[in-house]
């Protein structure tokens, strides 16, 4: 079977996405530039775990379709293509009984999310499509050649893209004949930690995972077959842990090799992990990081560092950046929030001008609204915390006002808005005060390096991390940090943005 080189996670996203929008595109009379029957299904060959699904979802997000997915190996015959069901035709005057086949649970979904999620376009994912089992493999077989499931065809505008793992990594692979091959735009995806690792930023994965991972890149994903049977850590399982760890910390309960190894079925990594997770709050409180960051730099620190070996030197480095980088993704978050609240606000203003209903009930037919955009995005397949956290934070937002305005019980729709505003503005004075201190603190962490580094690797490294983290580029691009640019002239990406309250602040001209 003749593939292309394999790619990491980063690239194949890009290649299925530009693919989509390949087939979406139509010519001059409303067609399809590439019939549905011509689009090959796209098919991401990779290891399990390293991110095939969770990339659809993001592709589907981005372009603003509609996302099915389905894991095959859940699947029987029947509920595929569907059952058999005995109908009767006429053929030249004579009347015959056939079978046909009811509509296939899946191409049935489809249709639902057309008509739930008024979306006429969209992605069919097929996850595991070469571990089916024995009597539906010749089914898979014929709907990637044909796109049809029991005489039922994918309808057009919905693009079929699948995954599967090698046979090394699952002995229940069924290997595809080279006619099907021949029908499938095959995409090979190799683990790679870099790519994951922005990914991982965006998510919100635990530092000390990030951390530690760092540092041994080789634990990122590790697959060994033993005497005892097979050994193994993947991406997946690290995000997964990444979730339960932070959920430890807020009850209070004990992290250890067990739980641990409930997500790195590998002793030893888990093993491994276990101590560095210790060892990172260790540092976290021997070396005092919310200190350093307020501008307070012990000489027993200083020594301390400077004695250290490059490893927990390496970790200091990243517990600084972790706390400063937080606050950058605290502040661009919050500012994403206000900028999308101000189109939300104008109509409510003109209509709490109008004063045809009370103010509360005003406020509660946005809220409607906002709750059916939260439900529709669902239908559509958006289910990450990325997806859905800003429509929540908006309708958080939507809900506040309408106490606000509940408690005052105003009767003018003027005096009602001249409330949101003062609150909306309030809040828009906090983002700002907590910009600057995050500023400061971004350069007081520069400010710790030079101190006890001078112009070291560590310093590169603490450049490289900040421009690598989609937050904190953000976040410097919009506030600036002097001494970022001191130690990277030659940083072009850097466009002082309008100042952040002239931008939150136009509600004052409403």
């Amino acid at each position: 079977m003749e593939k292309g080189g394999a790619m990491n996670i980063k690239k194949a996203k890009d290649q299925v996405k530009d693919t989509i929008r390949a087939y979406l595109k139509k010519d001059e009379f409303g067609n399809y530039a590439i019939n549905i029957m011509h689009q090959r299904p796209i098919f991401l060959l990779g290891a399990p775990g390293i991110g095939k699904t969770a990339i659809m979802e993001q592709i589907a997000e981005e372009l603003d379709v509609g996302l099915v997915s389905y894991s095959m190996t859940h699947h029987t015959r029947q509920s595929a293509i569907g059952l058999p069901c005995i109908t009767h035709k006429v053929y030249d005057g004579n009347e015959y009984t056939v079978t046909e086949y009811t509509m296939s649970e899946i191409i049935g979904s489809v249709y639902e999310m057309r008509e739930l999620g008024g979306v006429r376009e969209g992605i069919l994912f097929l996850d595991e499509i070469n571990c089916v089992s024995e009597t539906l493999a010749p089914a898979m077989l014929q709907f990637l050649q044909f796109k049809i499931f029991g005489g039922h065809r994918v309808p057009e505008g919905w693009i079929v893209v699948t995954a599967g793992n090698p046979p090394e990594f699952n002995q229940s692979v069924r290997e595809f004949d080279v006619v099907t091959m021949d029908r499938l735009k095959i995409i090979d995806v190799d683990p790679d930690y870099e790519a994951w690792r922005e990914y991982a930023y965006r998510q919100g994965v635990h530092n000390a995972i990030i951390r530690y991972l760092d540092i041994k890149k080789a634990n990122f994903f590790n697959i060994e077959t033993t005497v005892d049977g097979k050994q193994y850590v993947t991406p997946r399982g690290w995000e997964d842990l990444s979730d339960m760890l932070k959920l430890y910390e807020t009850i209070g309960a004990k992290v250890d090799t067990d739980l641990v190894g409930q997500y790195m079925h590998h002793p030893k990594i888990a093993r491994d992990f276990s101590i560095y997770y210790d060892l990172y709050f260790k540092y976290k409180a021997d070396y005092q990081i919310d200190e350093i960051l307020s501008g307070k730099i012990s000489e027993g620190v200083k020594e301390k560092v400077q004695a250290a070996p490059f490893d927990e030197k390496l970790s200091l480095l990243g517990l600084l950046l972790d706390a400063a980088t937080s606050g950058c993704r605290a502040v661009m978050e919050e500012r994403e929030v206000l900028l999308a609240l101000l189109p939300q606000l104008k109509p409510i203003g003109a209509e709490l001008g109008e004063e045809i209903n009370s103010p509360e009930a005003i406020l509660q037919t946005h809220i409607e609204a906002q709750s059916k955009q939260i439900a529709r995005l669902k239908t559509l397949g958006r289910s990450s915390k990325e997806s859905l956290a800003l429509p929540h934070k908006m309708l958080n937002a939507l809900e506040q006002y309408a106490a606000i305005l509940a408690a005052k019980k105003f009767s003018k729709g003027e005096a009602a808005f001249s409330e949101i505003k003062t609150a909306f503005n309030n809040r828009s004075d906090t983002l700002s005060q907590n910009a600057e201190q995050t500023k400061a603190r971004l350069e007081n962490m520069f400010v710790f390096l030079e101190n006890v580094f001078g112009e070291g690797q560590e310093i590169l490294v603490a450049v490289t991390e900040l421009t690598a983290n989609g937050y904190a580029s953000k976040f410097i691009t919009e506030y600036g940090c002097p001494k970022y640019f001191a130690h990277n002239k030659d940083v072009l990406f850097y466009e002082r943005g309008m100042d952040i309250m002239e931008d939150l602040k136009l509600l004052e001209t409403l």
